[in-house]
């Protein structure tokens, strides 16, 4: 069957605005919340257990390219999102520090569990980024002829990325508010899940994918509940 001439020179551009979506798309809702902690000054209603699912999710991500390509965009995206969880981590680092939010120093290098992920310089996050980079890098080299072990890799990732938003529910059921949170990054999430789940199951994906992107639905809705919830609570007016 042959195409009209305008419509398969169109192909070529829908294909490559795809691929950039794909790319930039994710980082998308977090350009709200970094603007709101550089607005506000304060990171309390911000849970930064996301950049530790996300980071640990796309670091995955990228050693499971190596043992099963799949396409180039998203491991892009895996890239530019790590970089991404490392420019919120480095500017909450800052506002702490200008805060005098601790008065003790605690690093990564304590290996204080009680601190853990409550570490006072952005070093520190790095240090556990690396902690984690090389060994894997270097198991994912040695078992990267087992199939068991690289399909493990994938679905861990998934997994990971799945239960991105319970850190920030659980992060408002300790606040009893939604304050600082940025409403704007959850409803990105919301619609980034609905058109990427609508996909896995339009193209007849493996069953994992779909189901963990319904639940990753099903957690973006309870937080816009929460939203809903605590805007109906009345305001206690000081003095």
């Amino acid at each position: 069957m042959d195409f009209p001439e305008d419509s398969v020179g169109t192909w070529p551009v829908l294909s490559w605005v795809s691929s950039c979506f794909m790319v930039f798309g994710g980082v998308l809702p977090y350009i709200p919340q970094y603007q709101e902690i550089r607005r506000t000054s304060n990171t309390a209603g911000f849970s930064t257990w996301i950049c530790f699912a996300l980071l640990i999710a796309n670091i995955l991500r990228i050693f499971f390219w190596f043992g099963k390509y799949f396409e180039l965009p998203l491991l892009l995206q895996s890239v530019l999102m790590i970089i991404t969880m490392l420019s919120i981590l480095h500017l909450c680092c800052a506002v702490q520090t200008v805060n005098r939010l601790s008065t003790r120093y605690h690093a990564f290098t304590d290996f204080d569990l009680l601190y853990f992920w409550k570490w006072s310089r952005f070093e520190d996050y790095l240090h556990f980024c690396l902690s984690l980079t090389i060994p894997g890098a270097l198991i994912t080299y040695l078992f990267l002829d087992v199939p068991v072990f690289v399909e493990g890799l994938g679905l861990l990732s998934l997994l990971t990325e799945a239960m991105l938003g319970l850190p920030q529910l659980l992060q408002n059921l300790r606040n009893k508010s939604t304050g600082g949170m940025s409403v704007k990054m959850v409803a990105l999430w919301t619609a980034g899940d609905c058109f990427k789940t609508s996909y896995f199951i339009i193209k007849r994906t493996p069953a994992q994918f779909w189901l963990c992107g319904a639940l990753q639905i099903c957690l973006d809705a309870v937080i816009l509940l929460q939203v809903w919830y605590y805007n109906q609570k009345p305001h206690v007016k000081l003095g």
